[in-house]
């Protein structure tokens, strides 16, 4: 059975540089009976409608993301955090056909592994926004402002995250007050760090 979806043909054969990598992973995603969908604007594979994972191409670079990554055991040692405060996902990148077929049986493997994640039902447990350290500086702010202090507390928890890990940061004292003077009015108009 072709399980090929034609709106990933149109976006391989638009996709550059990494085309041939793609199209390798998108062969061996395929191969381990994972649904083809176009997602983002990438190729997204899927389980019982749950992300499995997405190829992704890059400058340097092409990759398969596993959304709920940090779930898999990782044998290989090959998964990678796409940032710093990145808490789920995982990818493994690539710079060629060759580490791709290097590593085929470990794809697959990881894989079949994240749909057996999705099958289970496991969820990541995020950390709390509460978790996140509040800059002395931004405390000092809410100090003085005390409509800044509800205005901040009454952001979604995704965007309270942002501004944290925004303000945060910054190494210098007088860069993180100066980012907080900046996005005040942001965050008393209840907008999130890149809301416009």
């Amino acid at each position: 059975m072709d399980n090929r979806n034609p709106n990933i043909d149109r976006f391989l054969d638009k996709s550059g540089k990494w085309q041939g990598e793609l199209k390798m992973l998108r062969a061996i995603a395929l191969g381990c009976q994972l649904t083809e969908e176009l997602k983002w604007g990438k190729p997204c594979y899927t389980s019982q409608n749950s992300n499995i994972a997405i190829l992704q191409g890059f400058k340097d670079f092409c990759a398969i993301l596993f959304p709920k990554g940090a779930l898999l055991k990782d044998p290989a040692g090959i998964l990678e955090k796409p940032g710093e405060n990145t808490q789920s996902a995982r990818r493994i990148p690539f710079r060629s056909t060759q580490e791709i077929g290097q590593l085929e049986k470990t794809l697959k493997a990881y894989l079949q592994e994240a749909a057996e994640v999705e099958k289970a039902g496991l969820k990541v447990e995020f950390k709390e926004t509460s978790d996140f350290e509040i800059p002395e500086e931004l405390q000092i702010k809410m100090a003085e402002s005390p409509d800044f202090k509800d205005a901040f507390f009454n952001l979604t928890p995704g965007r309270q995250r942002g501004y944290l890990l925004y303000f945060s940061a910054a190494k210098q004292s007088r860069t993180r007050t100066s980012r907080i003077e900046k996005h005040m009015q942001k965050i008393l108009d209840g907008k999130g760090l890149n809301d416009r």
